[in-house]
């Protein structure tokens, strides 16, 4: 496999093993700049492992990994590969509940200027019209004021998304956004993420197939820590290796 010009993210022959079990096995994948890509497999496949070496939560034992042409991700921590632009939204929610939507997203704009002293000044007209812009983005300018703690569980998801995008991350990996949604909320979701990747990479781990559909982006498909298949949608619904591992199950 070879980087192009328009690589963001450069995964080859990347290993990771735990006690004897290989959770990637010589993985390798390519995502451009300005793609959104959905990774899906089965139960232990790997997806979880490829977005740890990603952000540097896991090392891996072997293999390349690069970001933004030449980074090499395997030589940095968790907080400076964060640095440079790479977000991580996981499944389950987190957010300050005893804040209101809007502090929440000013403290995540707070956070990225880097200071204790951010918290406490008052925030600009630039600052005002970043949240705005955000609100708008996550479907909670209605919510502005509400307390994060009365939101449902959909709209946690969208405000933590928010805070990862209020951090101008250049990469956002984003684990299972449709889980515990309802039907309303996973469409939504899906067209607040269509929005957010005309400006962002991002990736998208997911189980729900219609969710993915509805994302219409390109697909690949992982099983047993590799790159077992990858196109679009309908080209990996339709592969006779995926039906067999995954959806043919």
């Amino acid at each position: 496999m070879n980087a192009s010009p328009d690589t963001l993210l450069y995964l080859d022959g990347v290993t990771v093993s735990f006690d004897g079990f290989r959770a990637l096995n010589g993985l390798s994948l390519i995502m451009n700049t300005g793609e959104m890509r959905a990774i899906i497999g089965p139960n232990g496949a790997g997806k979880t492992t490829m977005m740890d070496v990603v952000t540097g939560k896991t090392r891996a034992d072997s293999g390349t990994i690069l970001f933004d042409g030449d980074i090499d991700l395997t030589r940095l921590d968790e907080a400076a590969i964060a640095e440079l632009g790479i977000g991580r939204k996981f499944q389950k929610p987190t957010v300050f509940e005893h804040h209101s939507v809007w502090h929440n997203l000013e403290l995540a704009l707070a956070g990225r200027r880097g200071t204790l002293s951010a918290l406490f000044q008052a925030e600009g007209a630039k600052e005002r019209a970043r949240i705005e812009e955000l609100l708008a983005i996550i479907r909670l300018a209605d919510q502005r004021n509400a307390w994060a703690a009365s939101l449902s569980h959909g709209q946690k998801q969208w405000l933590e998304i928010g805070m990862l995008l209020a951090q101008e991350p250049k990469l956002l990996l984003v684990d299972e956004p449709a889980a515990g949604m309802t039907d309303a909320e996973t469409a939504e979701t899906a067209e607040l993420l269509k929005d957010i990747a005309k400006e962002k990479s991002v990736i998208v781990v997911e189980h729900d197939m219609a969710f993915v559909r509805a994302l219409d982006v390109k697909v690949s498909v992982l099983n047993e820590g590799s790159l077992l298949s990858e196109g679009s949608i309908d080209d990996v619904s339709n592969d006779p290796k995926v039906i067999e591992v995954y959806l043919g199950r």
